[in-house]
């Protein structure tokens, strides 16, 4: 059993973070969450659902408690997913600057060399923002933007959030049965 990370943040795309939790239900998958006050703001406008609605969570930590299992690499968790992730969470992981329990366990997943992956929601970029992304990518972090494909036809919002979700899936390791792939092109 893969046990995962997802930490939310007040960025804009609380869709990603709800279809990513329902697509690793019934998976071989345990999630423990963190989310910021202003992520639960966000989901509570975007979706209008609380952290306690997602179901698939098995746990919710709160973003000051330091003594956390995610705080310590000794708790071995496979990888994290920041989803969405505001710039204000990128540039402090990029800086060290553990702030808080989101913060914290980014350090803790790159310093253990477990991937951490990063859907930032932020356009355009100004060149902090760049900067903190390629000094997280050298430090093992995957930087994926909230850039949703169009090649499989999404019929709705949720379909084009649930793709996109899968692919940060298989970033983080987990492995996603009936996700569309690109297959390419008869030329």
């Amino acid at each position: 059993m893969k046990k995962i990370i997802l930490a939310i943040t007040g960025a804009s795309g609380s869709l990603y973070a709800l279809e990513f939790v329902k697509m690793l239900q019934g998976l071989d998958v345990t999630i423990h969450g963190i989310i910021s006050e202003a992520g639960e703001k966000v989901l509570h406008l975007e979706e209008n659902v609380a952290p306690s609605d997602l179901s698939g969570v098995r746990k919710w930590f709160s973003i000051k408690n330091f003594a956390a299992p995610m705080a310590s690499g000794s708790a071995r968790y496979d990888a994290m997913v920041v989803l969405p992730c505001t710039m204000g969470t990128l540039g402090s992981i990029a800086n060290g600057l553990s702030q808080n329990l989101i913060h914290r366990a980014a350090d803790v997943i790159l310093k253990e060399r477990k991937p951490l992956v990063l859907a930032v929601r932020e356009t355009p970029f100004n060149r902090n923002h760049l900067r903190n992304m390629l000094q997280l990518n050298d430090a093992g972090a995957i930087i994926c933007p909230a850039m949703p494909a169009f090649y499989h036809k999404p019929k709705s919002l949720s379909e084009m959030a649930r793709h996109f979700a899968g692919r940060v899936a298989c970033q983080a390791g987990i492995d996603v049965p009936g996700l569309k792939e690109w297959s390419g092109l008869d030329v």
